[in-house]
């Protein structure tokens, strides 16, 4: 069966005062997302090709920090042709790429900070004068958000309004996941599933955050396609919430 296609998906416009927002992540068949620290291992060249597809869709690519310095993901997408169907779209040739940290902790090596081919923000909720100044040396836009319960809303706002993003595709991690799950700020779910058992009762699942969702509030889903591939062993699904 061939794989799916997400390189130029029918969205929906986006709610009021926020982007339309894409999760996409990939997991072992008993659903962990790291082995050794990072998700290396789990997913195959074809999974990696349709998280491309999906960022040639976006507007901003975010990740949390932690994800951001287990990974050092960016904004790229790797493929000429994508990259024109943006241009040819009036689109920057590559998304804005993103990243949330309550700490501060920013790994200021990676290529989030020091490539050129990219722009980038950085979100900082309630930082120390030093986590700022050593974002805003890297020349990287950089931008102050309240801390506890409001800084996923604000950032989402400012998205919206001041960056004109009007899809958002949120790479992870797994609290930055909870944390837009835990607002009904999801409007589309994908997930690759590999053919690899990870084990470990505190290894990482694709949504995370300090509570679980009670039966009462579950976030419900219609699946809109799941393809498998005896090639890779495995199965590609797509999900939207259902409201």
């Amino acid at each position: 069966m061939p794989l799916p296609d997400y390189s130029d998906l029918a969205l929906p416009p986006p709610p009021l005062g926020r982007p339309y927002v894409l999760v996409n992540m990939v997991m072992s068949a008993d659903g962990k997302v790291v082995v050794e620290g990072n998700e290396l291992g789990i997913g195959s060249d074809a999974d990696r090709r349709l998280m491309r597809q999906l960022r040639a869709n976006a507007d901003v690519v975010l990740a949390g920090a932690a994800t951001l310095r287990a990974t050092g993901t960016s904004s790229r997408i790797g493929a000429p042709s994508l990259e024109e169907r943006r241009i040819r779209q009036g689109k920057p040739r590559l998304p804005l790429a993103a990243t949330l940290s309550a700490s501060g902790n920013l790994p200021l090596d990676k290529a989030f900070f020091t490539a050129t081919d990219f722009d980038a923000v950085v979100y900082l909720a309630s930082p120390t004068a030093r986590a700022r100044q050593a974002a805003e040396q890297t020349g990287r836009r950089v931008v102050v958000l309240p801390g506890g319960g409001e800084t996923v809303p604000a950032m989402l706002q400012h998205l919206r309004a001041e960056l004109d993003c009007q899809v958002l595709l949120c790479e992870g991690g797994p609290t930055l996941n909870a944390a837009l799950f835990q607002i009904g700020a999801v409007d589309e779910y994908f997930v690759t599933v590999g053919p690899v058992i990870v084990g470990g009762r505190e290894t990482l699942t694709p949504v995370g955050g300090v509570l679980p969702f009670t039966r009462a509030a579950l976030p419900a889903m219609d699946l809109i396609s799941a393809v498998a591939s005896f090639d890779t062993g495995e199965v590609y699904c797509r999900y939207r919430i259902r409201r």
